[in-house]
């Protein structure tokens, strides 16, 4: 059955409160319009769904907030969102919405809408697999249909009889759709020096990220750069603007550019990398990296008795094996990021080992065509509502 604009059927309700969403998102949009040319998509996200067509209600600049202090501090404006939505849904008469990511604010929604009789699809599950199996009960109440993106997420749900289907991961074809600078153009196109290696910062896509990292972050950064004539670059998120980084002294030693992220991981010598989606992408290209992280006190020490994961970066966790160094909190320092990211640098050995063990990544995301394939269940899942 193919979805029309005469029935409610043909809208849904899309929410994504990131970039990594966004991208994730946008992907999914453009592959359910070629199925469906009359759907109408409304909810949360950025430019990327936006160009889309998506109409949104709000954008994830609007929802960048992460870890129970920030999510505290916002609760007025959470539960207005909220609201929002609810009344949008009403409204335009939707009858399924999807989740991508963002647990904190979804799992909430997802409760709201499941009373209210909504079809509830989640894609990029929320990583359960760290948080325990209480929030699988809350899952296995709230979702009609899960779309995981790796194999592990998979046999873990089916084990809790969830309904779930492995996609794919959908990095393997945006990388596929990439067109690459070839390292001559990227270099010649901002200006690097073509006699050094890139040493990568991707210090996150939220203003707290960067002011809590970024300075660590560059110090080290500054230090490596000039102890392996290297050239440090920041990979700046499309929403943050530019100006964030340059309030920072000692940011003029360092390139910042916009939107050329994977021409920047597949070129780069090394990196260091908040973690989060980033650390996946870098690992997808094979990038030796030092994976940091750091939220609020409170946050740590609730996340830290709630997490049942021996490792927080995604590369890592894929792997099964700390492959890459992690440091979070206090570790997050100019002294211990240079340090450790030296101990990799200077060896020659450890380096090739971990850029080996890093190139079996790929080969765990599944095949092409992960946005189809979600677009394709989703669109069931919405003739079933």
């Amino acid at each position: 059955m193919v979805l029309t604009e005469h029935n409610p059927e043909s809208k849904l309700m899309i929410i994504a409160g990131e970039a990594s969403g966004d991208l994730i998102g946008a992907s999914l949009i453009k592959e359910m319009k070629k199925l469906s040319s009359e759907i109408k998509i409304f909810g949360i996200g950025g430019e990327k769904m936006q160009m889309q067509g998506m109409n949104l209600s709000y954008h994830i600049k609007d929802m960048a907030f992460l870890g129970f202090t920030e999510v505290v501090k916002h609760l007025p404006f959470i539960k207005k969102v909220q609201k929002n939505l609810i009344e949008i849904v009403k409204a335009e008469k939707i009858k399924t919405v999807v989740l991508i990511d963002y647990p904190g604010f979804n799992l909430s929604i997802a409760k709201k809408f499941k009373e209210m009789g909504m079809k509830v699809v989640y894609y990029i599950s929320p990583q359960l697999w760290a948080w325990g199996k209480r929030r699988m009960k809350k899952v296995k109440k709230l979702i009609d249909k899960m779309l995981v993106v790796f194999p592990f997420e998979e046999n873990l749900y089916k084990s809790n009889e969830v309904n779930v289907e492995f996609v794919g991961h959908p990095l393997i074809e945006r990388v596929s759709e990439h067109k690459f600078l070839s390292r001559d153009e990227l270099y010649n196109k901002f200006n690097l020096k073509k006699e050094k290696e890139i040493l990568l910062l991707l210090p996150g896509s939220r203003k707290h990220e960067i002011n809590d990292l970024f300075p660590s972050m560059m110090k080290a950064a500054k230090r490596i750069a000039e102890k392996f004539n290297m050239e440090g670059v920041v990979a700046c998120s499309s929403n943050i603007d530019k100006k964030l980084f340059e309030m920072f002294d000692d940011t003029v030693q360092f390139k910042i550019i916009e939107d050329h992220t994977y021409d920047l991981m597949k070129y780069a010598k090394f990196g260091i990398i908040k973690s989060g989606t980033s650390t996946l992408e870098a690992g997808y290209f094979a990038l030796p990296m030092v994976i940091v992280y750091k939220t609020s006190f409170i946050t740590y020490l609730i996340g830290k008795n709630l997490v049942r994961l021996d490792n927080i970066g995604m590369a890592n966790i894929i792997l099964e094996e700390k492959v890459v160094p992690e440091l979070i909190q206090d570790d997050v320092n100019e002294n211990k990021i240079y340090r450790t990211s030296f101990e990799i640098l200077n060896n020659e050995e450890k380096y090739s080992l971990i850029k080996s063990k890093l190139g079996k990544i790929k080969a765990r995301l599944g095949t092409k065509g992960a946005s189809m394939r979600a677009a394709k269940s989703i669109l069931a899942v919405m003739n079933e509502a």
